[in-house]
């Protein structure tokens, strides 16, 4: 009896160790902190509302100096750019994954995302200026009602049909852009991922930091770039090999880490 009595104990507190650390090492559990860190701190609400008040500022500066006769717009991303997913990425950490395609579905379906601080103040602003506001989001089509209507249940300006422009057969926003800029002089672009802003950063696999010190002086001018430490197009060139599992991408993460 004090054999197996003993057996048991040991097998109890053996495991609890081995539990502890299989659910540390799950992969999703890497952007824990990314997430936290946009739902909690201070630091990220300043950082976006610093983001549109150099937004702001630049707007203002662009509405003295544009002169040729278009009506004027700015160009935002939606997703960390004006409305906060944080939630969503928050849901599939505690299921121990890191994103799927139906999750995300039913997740903007609910349309309940919040807004990136600042975001609101600074399109209204806009509009007070007669500038409207273009949302091009990569977003799809089956998304598209309900974004429409978590956009306008927060108070967006230019919420319709006209302003709204989703992914269709690509996610390359540029052809989108240039749509825009067919009829309407671009004041500013905001956005959370440097290809909000031009192609030039991760699509024609130029240098990206280069190619970001090429163009430092349009950053809180032309280019407002949103906080979004939770996912992006920066983190593609991390990974190498294809159908990676969520365990290869957390090993190459570890892996690309600079230390000494």
């Amino acid at each position: 009896m004090k054999r197996c009595t003993f057996i048991w104990i040991l097998l109890l507190l053996v495991s609890f160790p081995i539990a502890s650390l299989a659910q540390a090492l799950t992969p999703a559990r890497d952007f824990t902190n990314a997430v936290l860190w946009q739902q909690t701190s201070g630091e990220y609400r300043a950082l976006a509302f610093q983001a549109y008040n150099f937004a702001r500022l630049s707007l203002k500066e662009a509405l003295w100096e544009q002169a040729n006769g278009k009506p004027n717009c700015v160009i935002v991303d939606v997703d960390e750019t004006v409305l906060d997913n944080s939630p969503f990425q928050g849901h599939e950490i505690k299921k121990g994954i890191s994103f799927l395609p139906e999750d995300w579905h039913k997740w903007t379906s609910l349309a309940t995302a919040d807004t990136v601080p600042g975001a609101l103040a600074f399109l209204k602003f806009a509009a007070s200026k007669k500038v409207e506001t273009f949302y091009v989001t990569n977003r799809e089509e089956v998304e598209y009602t309900a974004t429409l209507k978590n956009l306008q249940r927060l108070g967006f300006p230019n919420a319709d049909d006209a302003h709204l422009l989703v992914k269709t057969t690509t996610s390359d926003k540029e052809a989108r852009r240039q749509k825009v800029l067919e009829k309407y002089n671009v004041l500013l672009l905001c956005g959370d991922n440097l290809s909000d802003f031009s192609n030039v950063f991760y699509r024609e696999g130029k240098n990206t930091k280069e190619q970001v010190d090429a163009v430092q002086h349009l950053f809180g001018v032309k280019f407002i770039l949103l906080p979004n430490p939770m996912y992006g197009d920066w983190e593609k060139p991390l990974y190498s090999g294809e159908k990676l599992s969520e365990g290869d991408k957390a090993k190459q993460r570890l892996d690309r880490l600079k230390s000494y």
